[in-house]
């Protein structure tokens, strides 16, 4: 990878990071966003997460965008509707 990509990557982490940040704490304070927020928040809009559940499923999708990035995959990242569906499709662990 070239030093570009590793700032543009770095520059996209924090951006996400902020943004489910933000999310957490139900509070968005700013008013300009990247294409690729605007889609993220969309998608999370459109899963209608249960109010109980929310934040940690909230953490639970950015540890797992955290991953994909730590693998040097750049935008688009994972929406929350695709780790839902990713989550959901799993195999249930044997005990």
């Amino acid at each position: 990878m070239i030093a570009e990509d590793l700032i543009e990557l770095e520059l996209v982490r924090n951006r996400f990071n902020r943004l489910m940040n933000e999310l957490a704490h139900g509070e968005i304070a700013r008013n300009s966003f990247q294409p690729w927020e605007v889609e993220i928040l969309l998608d999370i809009e459109s899963c209608a997460l249960e109010p109980r559940k929310r934040l940690d499923i909230l953490r639970q999708y950015q540890k797992a965008v955290q991953k994909q990035m730590e693998r040097g995959n750049a935008p688009p990242l994972m929406k929350m509707s695709e780790y839902l569906h990713s989550k959901s499709t799993r195999r249930p662990a044997i005990v």
